[in-house]
């Protein structure tokens, strides 16, 4: 990814979603240009109008970390929008497989002793690197899976099954591109995350879709709907548990309120025989 013009659409586009009245400036006459003006968010920056074209051209090499601040306090950054522009003004140049150099038997082991909670690991690029029972039972039969495609972004827009399980397709599809947008922000040159994205591009309208809002992960956590036959919709809660001395790899484990139907779902299903593959 060329980094500096990934950081010239992002600026551009968190510039095109702020109106004056959003940041207490006047609003005068008809607007050739969505969203504010460069010499606007320069002047919430405090800082040269120069000096913010420079930024949005591309050019961090020389900005500052008080500069980086300021921009972001004036653009209305978020807290991962601005973890995502640091990213890309300072990238790290980290590159490297996308799924790992293996799964240590020990973080194996914790998968398969949750057998009442659906998990699964995910590594760089978003690799599926291991799983347990009833992840397979809920999300795919992971085995079944080539390596190469057994990815979060082409379980979620090029498998016909996320549609189906998920009720709120859209929200996941757009928590999928998020993550895969910080990653790149994290590995700008990794030739595989590339081929990532380049294949979801060419093979998915509605990634190129979301992929153009430049959307950046922002939570760790969230509740998520799923149709889950014949349990019917079922509520679960997930956390991305991040794995000590693995930066890159992170656990999604799923669990359900105590006394809910959808936790009795979770113990009737660990307790059925085991089929090796969800519905399709």
């Amino acid at each position: 990814m060329d980094t500096s013009e990934a950081l010239r659409d992002f600026l551009i586009s968190r510039r095109a979603r702020l109106r004056p009245r959003d940041v207490g400036l006047p609003e005068h006459g008809v607007r050739r240009v969505r969203g504010l003006r460069r010499e606007e968010i320069a002047t919430l920056a405090a800082i040269s109008v120069e000096h913010y074209i420079r930024l949005e051209r591309g050019q961090a090499s020389r900005v500052s970390d008080a500069v980086l601040d300021a921009v972001a306090d004036a653009l209305r950054l978020s807290t991962g929008e601005r973890q995502y522009l640091r990213s890309l003004a300072r990238p790290t140049g980290r590159t490297g497989s996308a799924g790992g150099t293996g799964v240590r038997p020990s973080v194996r082991h914790l998968l398969g002793s949750m057998t009442d909670t659906p998990a699964y690991l995910v590594g760089r690029g978003g690799a599926i690197l291991a799983w347990n029972r009833l992840a397979v039972t809920i999300f795919a039969d992971f085995a079944a899976i080539p390596a190469e495609h057994r990815t979060v972004g082409r379980l979620v827009f090029t498998d016909s099954h996320a549609r189906r399980l998920y009720v709120d397709w859209e929200a996941k599809a757009r928590e999928a591109v998020s993550y895969l947008r910080t990653e790149t922000g994290k590995r700008p040159h990794d030739p595989e995350l590339a081929r990532e994205i380049g294949h979801l591009t060419e093979s998915s309208a509605d990634f190129r879709r979301l992929w153009s809002q430049q959307h950046v992960l922002e939570t760790t956590h969230a509740t998520v709907l799923l149709h889950c036959p014949p349990h019917g919709r079922l509520e679960f809660f997930w956390e991305a548990l991040q794995l000590t001395g693995e930066p890159d790899e992170v656990v999604l484990v799923y669990t359900a309120a105590p006394g809910s139907p959808s936790a009795a779902a979770l113990r009737a299903m660990s307790r059925a025989p085991e089929v090796g593959s969800v519905p399709r």
